[in-house]
């Protein structure tokens, strides 16, 4: 029970990024947009299964394409303003940017208030277990820190 209350004060203590009202709109128009968005359909995936239906977006390209050529009754194709504004393009949806680190030496010239810690995953636990530790001492927020308790719990 002790230890749940004190997973708790530690989660209130997690840092929040520290946002411009232009870049707290993004955010929101962002998810929004989000909404919106079509699923982009691979040409043909519909006739067969090897081309597959989820995420294997390839550009149309034949010469008499009817997708390529933006005809009305075939799936919409990709295209630059379905994109993310780039202000906040690669950020979380609180607004961080992860960044991938590997030594201690990574984090040195990261912002608290703008970065996200992502181990990565060649580093061993001896290791990683020295970045989290550092990582929250400068008041880090860890994306993948190794998991609590560290076994099953009766």
């Amino acid at each position: 029970m002790a230890e749940k209350k004190q997973v708790k004060e530690e989660g209130a203590q997690r840092p929040k990024p520290k946002l411009s009202a232009e870049d707290v709109r993004l955010l929101q128009e962002r998810v929004r947009n989000r909404a919106r968005r079509p699923k982009f359909v691979r040409t043909a995936s519909h006739r067969y299964w090897r081309i597959g239906r989820w995420g294997s977006w390839r550009r149309p390209r034949g010469m008499q394409s009817k997708q390529r050529r933006h005809y009305g009754y075939r799936p919409t194709v990709v295209s630059i303003g379905f994109g993310v504004p780039a202000r906040i393009r690669g950020t979380t949806a609180l607004g961080f940017f992860p960044i991938v680190v590997h030594s201690v030496g990574d984090m040195e010239e990261l912002e608290v208030s703008r970065h996200l810690i992502v181990i990565g995953h060649s580093v061993g636990t001896r290791k990683r277990l020295q970045l989290e530790e550092s990582a929250r001492k400068k008041g880090f927020r860890i994306a993948n820190p190794l998991a609590r308790g560290g076994g099953t719990e009766e």
